[in-house]
C-alpha cells in the first residue's frame, strides 16, 4: 500500500501513514495534539487545520465557517498525498510526545513465523478404475487400493477408515463409471500410512478446502484456505454464542454444572463455528462439504466444551483437566457443518489454565526452534506467558480480569463503532482529543483506549501514581461522581448516548489490578526461571488486542516491560496463524510435539513471590521505578 508523509506546523513533527488513513488518527499517532471532542464525527469542529502543501480528500461535507478552501476537519479528512498542515492555534503545544510505537509485526517476518509448503494433512487424488469383468474379479477395496498404489509407486498402502466406506463404496464406483477421487488422511507421524476417509464420485480434486479455526472464549475467528494453494480465500469471525451463560470461562464451567448446562454450552459453541462456516463459504460460493480438514485450538474449557467433556475440576484445586491430548475427532459427529469425512484437531493444552490456543501460538512463532530467550504474551481476561526458547519453555497463567476488554470499566466496551480508542490532553485546558473507531460519536472505551487515556492522565498530573485524581486541580472536567472522583471525557451532548462518557477512579483501580496482575505474572514466571527482564532477546505480544497497543503508552502505565522497544514483536492471533499453517504444512504440523513437549506449566497461584509482585505493582507504573527507567526520566522532566 503507498504510504505519506504528513508534517504537522508549527512543531514540525513528521509521521509517515498509508494513503486513505483519517488525518485526526494520524495526528493522534503521531503525538500530535488537536482539539477534538466528538471522537471524529464531525460536529463539533474543533479539529480545523489547514493544508499548505499537497492534496486531501474530505470524506463528508461540513460546515467548516471559513472561506479559506485550504481549511479542513482533520477528523473528515483522508490522507491521499504528502501533506504539510497547520494546526489550530493552541494545538500543538510544544510537549513532547512520543508518537505511537508499535510492536513490528510479524506476519511478513520470516525468521519468527517462518515458511511453510503446500502439503497439507489431507490430500484428494482422481482414480480411473479399470472396471471389473470375468477375467479380472476384484474386490472392489482391493480395486481401489491397486489403483491407488498404481498411481504413487513409492508409497504404503494405504488403510481404510470406517466400515461406512464399504457400505457406499460399491455404488459410488459403478455410479461414477469407476472414476472417482480419494480423500486421503496423512498419518500422524510421517512412518503411519495414510487413510482412506472418503470416496467422491468424479474429478473433485480442485475442490479441497481447509478451515483453521481460534475458538475464543469472547471471539470465534475462521480462515477458509484453499489447500491446492495455501492460500486464504475468506476470514470470519463471530462473537461465541456462550457469552449468554458467562462471560468467562469460570462463569461457563458453573453453568456447565447445571441439568443440560453442558449440552447448552456444546451447542452453543457449534453453531457459533457453524456461522463462521457458512459466512466464508457463501463469500467464496462452495459447499460447507467442500471442508476437508479443520485445524482449530482454544483454550482448555473451550475445548473441553466443544467436545461436551465435562470441565468441573479445572476450576477445583488442585485443577485438573480431563485431558491435555484431544482426540482426532468427526466434526459432523459434533454437529459441525462440513464433509461427513471431515476431521477435527484441536491443539492439545498444556494446563487447565494454559490452552491449545497458546500452543498453536507459540508453534507459529517457533519459540521451539529459536535461540533467542523470547516471552510470548497473550493478554486478556485470563492472561497467558510463556517464556524459553529452543532448549525449554516455562509458561504460566494469571487472571487479569476483563478490563482490557471493557468489563469492569464504567463506560468500558469492546472495540466497536464509537468506542475510544486514541486520545490526547491539553496540559493546560485539560480538553480532551478523541478518536473514536469509525470516527463516530464517542460511547465508550475500549482496551487501547483506556491505555492511552491512564497514560496521559498520569503524564500531566491529571492523576497521581497511586490512580488518584489531583483533587487540587479546579476544571470542570474533573468532578466527583457518584463513583468518586472521575474525568469527563464527552459531554452528554456530544455522546452517542446522550450522558457523560467520563472514567472514573474505580476504572483506574480495575485498570491498575488488571496491568498489575499481568506484570506480576511477567517477574514471577522469569524469576522462578532464574532470569529478569534485561535477559530477554525478544517479547512477542499475541492476541488481536496487541495490535493496538501503544508501547510507550502500555509502558507507562506498568503492563510491558521498560526495555528496548525493538524487542517488541506483534503475531496478531496467534492461535489462528498456528492453526493456518499446520493445516497448510502438514510437517510443520507434526512439529507440535515438540512444543508441548517442552513447555513445563507453573501455577502462580502457588508461588508466594506472586502476590508480592503483585502488590509491588499496583502502582503507576511501579513501586520499584528502577524497573521503569525511561518513565521515571518522563515523569521526572514532567515534575521539573
Amino acid at each position: 500500500m503507498k504510504q505519506h508523509e504528513i508534517t504537522f506546523l508549527p512543531g514540525g513533527v513528521k509521521i509517515t501513514v498509508d494513503r486513505g488513513d483519517n488525518l485526526l488518527a494520524a495526528a493522534a499517532a503521531a503525538g500530535v495534539y488537536i482539539p477534538a471532542s466528538c471522537g471524529g464525527d464531525g460536529v463539533c469542529g474543533k479539529c480545523r487545520v489547514r493544508i499548505e502543501e499537497g492534496e486531501a480528500r474530505m470524506t463528508k461535507a461540513a460546515a467548516l465557517k471559513s472561506d479559506d478552501p485550504a481549511v479542513r476537519l482533520a477528523c473528515q479528512t483522508e490522507v491521499t498525498d504528502d501533506l504539510v498542515v497547520r494546526l489550530p492555534e493552541g494545538a500543538d503545544t510544544g510537549r513532547r510526545r512520543p508518537k505511537t510505537t508499535r510492536a513490528v509485526s510479524a506476519r511478513s517476518l520470516s525468521d519468527l513465523v517462518g515458511e511453510w509448503k503446500v502439503s497439507p494433512p489431507v490430500e484428494k487424488r482422481f482414480i480411473k478404475l479399470d472396471p471389473p469383468s470375468m477375467e479380472d474379479n476384484t474386490p472392489d477395496l482391493q480395486r481401489l487400493l491397486r489403483a491407488i498404489r498404481k498411481g504413487c509407486h513409492d508409497c504404503e498402502e494405504p488403510t481404510y477408515d470406517h466400515p461406512r466406506l464399504l457400505q457406499e463404496l460399491p455404488f459410488i464406483l459403478r455410479e461414477a463409471d469407476w472414476e472417482v477421487t480419494v480423500i486421503l488422511l496423512r498419518g500422524k507421524r510421517a512412518e503411519e500410512p495414510d487413510r482412506i476417509i472418503a470416496v467422491e464420485p468424479g474429478d473433485t480434486s480442485d475442490r479441497l478446502y481447509g478451515l483453521a479455526v481460534d475458538i475464543g472464549t469472547t471471539t470465534v475467528c475462521g480462515l477458509l484456505v484453499d489447500l491446492n494453494s495455501g492460500k486464504v480465500l475468506a476470514e470470519a469471525s463471530s462473537y461465541n454464542d456462550q457469552i449468554k451463560f458467562g462471560e468467562d470461562v469460570i462463569s461457563r464451567i458453573i453453568y456447565s454444572q447445571r441439568p443440560g448446562g453442558l449440552d447448552d454450552l456444546q451447542k452453543a459453541v457449534v453453531r457459533t463455528i457453524n456461522s463462521v462456516i457458512e459466512t466464508v463459504c457463501r463469500k467464496v460460493i462452495i459447499s460447507p462439504s467442500d471442508i476437508s480438514y479443520i485445524m482449530a485450538a482454544g483454550n482448555t474449557v473451550m475445548s473441553h466444551l466443544l467436545l461436551a467433556i465435562d470441565p468441573k475440576f479445572v476450576r477445583e484445586a488442585p485443577y485438573v483437566p480431563a485431558c491435555s491430548q484431544f482426540p482426532l475427532t468427526r466434526a459432523a459427529g459434533l454437529g459441525v457443518y462440513a464433509h461427513p469425512s471431515v476431521r477435527l484437531f484441536l491443539y492439545p493444552s498444556i494446563a487447565s489454565y494454559v490452552g491449545g490456543d497458546i500452543v498453536s501460538g507459540v508453534h507459529a512463532c517457533r519459540m521451539h526452534k529459536s535461540e533467542k530467550l523470547t516471552l510470548f504474551i497473550d493478554i486478556g481476561t485470563n492472561g497467558e506467558i510463556v517464556v524459553g526458547n529452543q532448549d525449554w519453555m516455562a509458561c504460566a497463567a494469571c487472571s487479569a480480569g476483563p478490563a482490557f476488554e471493557g468489563g469492569g470499566i464504567k463506560f468500558g466496551m469492546r472495540a466497536n463503532s464509537g468506542a475510544i480508542e486514541n486520545f490526547h490532553i491539553h496540559p493546560e485546558t485539560l480538553e480532551p482529543m478523541l478518536v473514536t473507531i469509525d470516527r463516530a460519536k464517542p460511547r465508550g472505551i475500549c482496551g487501547s483506549g483506556l491505555i492511552a487515556i491512564v497514560s496521559e492522565l498520569l503524564e500531566t498530573g491529571v492523576i497521581d501514581q497511586q490512580g488518584k485524581f489531583n483533587r487540587k486541580i479546579e476544571n470542570p472536567r474533573i468532578r466527583e461522581g457518584e463513583d468518586g472522583y472521575e474525568y469527563v471525557l464527552a459531554w452528554g451532548k456530544g455522546s452517542m448516548t446522550g450522558e457523560d462518557i467520563v472514567i472514573t477512579e474505580v476504572d483506574l483501580d480495575n485498570l491498575i489490578r488488571a496491568k498489575g496482575a499481568m506484570f506480576a505474572g511477567y517477574m514471577t514466571l522469569l524469576e522462578s526461571v532464574g532470569l529478569s527482564f534485561s535477559d530477554l532477546e525478544r517479547v512477542i505480544l499475541a492476541g488481536n488486542f496487541g495490535a493496538y497497543i501503544d508501547l510507550e503508552r502500555a509502558i507507562s502505565i506498568g503492563l510491558l516491560p521498560d526495555i528496548d522497544r525493538d524487542r517488541f514483536y506483534y503475531l496478531g492471533n496467534a492461535s489462528l496463524t498456528g492453526c493456518q499453517i499446520s493445516l497448510i504444512d502438514n510437517d510443520r504440523f507434526r512439529e507440535r510435539t515438540e512444543v508441548s513437549r517442552l513447555i513445563t506449566n507453573m501455577e502462580l497461584s502457588e508461588n508466594p513471590d506472586f502476590m508480592n509482585h503483585y502488590m509491588a505493582a499496583l502502582f503507576l507504573p511501579h513501586t520499584d521505578m528502577s524497573l521503569f527507567p525511561t518513565v521515571a526520566a518522563k515523569l521526572a522532566e514532567q515534575d521539573g
